[in-house]
């Protein structure tokens, strides 16, 4: 069995980031287990542009130097704005080969405590014991499904997440279930690929991002929005600031945080959706295979007839469908709806084991949904362990 000191599982841009600040702490031994931005390049569609703005977008290194904008002047290449997918898979990997070009791209299958340490198996079989784990491994295991299409067959339904090609769907009728960005964004993308697309929302309106244009407009939105750009005019420099968001009341935490997340469009979307019917406050009541088709039953009481649904219904995080935690470590962890509760360092009731990037909002707010909170993580995961090593 060989050892560590951290091990960080997940290699995308939580991960890599704390990888580059705790690789910065002299004399301590980190590995990094997982397939580099595997994540964003295996199951986002291609031709996808991310939601956040720019200046949200870069992952986090000490110094502050690998940003997008130097990957730009490395690779001589401009970006253009929003940033697309590729670009972005590109950037990270480059960051990656930066900061920790020796990942392991084995997968864990079990961590569970040994004694005073944590031991993770792999899927080769060898064992890794450390004294502590961060788990980076992102949303793909709490892919969220409503309960009136699952059973069927996923040449029939699938999730967004299930896909990196959409052209696919050229000429079948598509019905795409969600209205947030994964779902408006994949309708788009299905309909310039020669799909026959429509959307049902169950919001009564669609939500679109950014529409007030002249409070994004210096100075006011400087005001009335920080840099990331999570949460709506003023709450978004809460949710900017994690270490004040979470001294807040908790029934405001969760009252700010739904808001802060709703499923909204970007605004430079809607354009790209005017030619798609969507059906607003409606949702699928039941589905039903009909000779390799499927008949789908609307709450208005109209009927489609469709050759796939497509499920933008986004993620419910919840640790207990991590597969690779051993039943008693996931006792350990104290939990609400299935978010662990962190401290300061982002540790967890089980000693030596931290959660990153979504399952960390609870506790530190929507922030640590979206890639611009891996700055604030890692210094404070670092702070952590300068403090205890």
């Amino acid at each position: 069995m060989s050892a560590a000191d951290v091990v960080i599982v997940g290699a995308g841009p939580y991960g890599l980031s704390v990888a580059a600040h705790l690789r910065s702490i002299k004399g301590l031994d980190v590995r990094v287990l997982g397939e580099p931005m595997s994540f964003w390049a295996q199951h986002m569609p291609c031709g996808m542009l991310l939601r956040s703005p720019y200046v949200a977008s870069h992952l986090s290194d000490p110094e502050g130097v690998l940003t997008l904008d130097t990957f730009q002047v490395e690779r001589g290449a401009r970006l253009t704005k929003p940033v697309p997918l590729s670009a972005f898979v590109d950037y990270g990997r480059w960051f990656q080969q930066k900061v920790a070009p020796d990942v392991d791209t084995r997968k864990v299958v079990r961590i569970e405590r040994i004694a005073a340490k944590l031991k993770l198996t792999l899927d080769d079989g060898e064992q890794v014991s450390a004294r502590r784990v961060v788990i980076a491994t992102g949303i793909g295991h709490f892919v969220h499904r409503p309960a009136s299409l699952n059973g069927l067959p996923s040449q029939l339904v699938s999730h967004a997440s299930e896909h990196s090609e959409l052209s696919c769907f050229n000429q079948k009728r598509v019905l795409v279930v969600g209205g947030g960005q994964s779902a408006l964004e994949s309708a788009a993308l299905l309909h310039e690929s020669g799909a026959r697309v429509e959307m049902v929302i169950r919001e009564r309106t669609v939500h679109w991002l950014g529409q007030r244009k002249w409070a994004h407009v210096w100075p006011l939105r400087q005001l009335l929005h920080a840099p990331p750009d999570v949460g709506p005019a003023v709450v978004s420099h809460l949710t900017a600031h994690p270490n004040l968001y979470r001294r807040l009341p908790r029934e405001w935490q969760d009252r700010l945080g739904v808001r802060s997340i709703r499923p909204a469009g970007a605004a430079w979307l809607k354009p790209r959706l005017d030619p798609v019917p969507i059906r607003v406050a409606c949702g699928v009541t039941s589905a039903v295979a009909v000779n390799g088709h499927l008949r789908v039953r609307l709450s208005d009481g109209s009927e489609r007839h469709v050759d796939h649904v497509l499920l933008g219904t986004g993620y419910r995080v919840d640790i207990r469908r991590s597969p690779f935690l051993a039943p008693g470590l996931l006792s350990a962890i104290r939990q609400t709806n299935g978010y662990p509760h962190l401290d300061a360092g982002f540790e967890s009731s089980a000693r030596g084991l931290h959660f990153v990037g979504a399952p960390a909002a609870w506790s530190f707010g929507p922030l640590m949904r979206f890639v611009a909170g891996a700055a604030f993580t890692s210094r404070a995961l670092t702070h952590r362990l300068l403090v205890q090593h």
